[in-house]
């Protein structure tokens, strides 16, 4: 029974591994207990489609402004939604970042407040 188990985390390690560029690649184990697992079982097809929806907006507004949300948004996510560990891990003001993250909600149509909407961006940023 053990030795069934050691053998499918090692087929895992490997999807999760082949799923990463380049040409070599290793998987932890403590890759295999969270949301990096299930990453390479979804199809190319529903990826793109997942992160272009999300992220698309945001990249175009971007583009055209220069207003950075993407970044802001990885580092909003990397500090847990703390508006003031963000903003000086930014450099900005408090109230540039509340007004950065409204225009993320505002063209998303999601709430970042809500964990869910925070997961499906973690997700997509890590997808794209």
């Amino acid at each position: 029974e053990a030795l069934r188990g050691a053998l499918e985390e090692a087929r895992h390690a490997r999807r999760v591994a082949a799923a990463r560029p380049g040409r070599v690649s290793a998987a932890g184990h403590q890759e295999l207990a969270s949301h990096v697992l299930l990453l390479p079982f979804v199809p190319d097809d529903v990826r793109r489609a997942f992160t272009a929806r999300l992220l698309d907006p945001l990249r175009a507004y971007d583009r055209r402004h220069r207003a950075e949300l993407i970044p802001t948004l990885e580092a909003f996510l990397e500090c847990d939604g703390s508006w003031t560990r963000c903003a000086a891990r930014l450099h900005l003001h408090v109230n540039t970042l509340r007004y950065r993250v409204g225009r993320i909600e505002q063209l998303t149509g999601r709430d970042l407040a809500r964990l869910e909407d925070k997961l499906d961006f973690f997700l997509a940023l890590r997808m794209s």
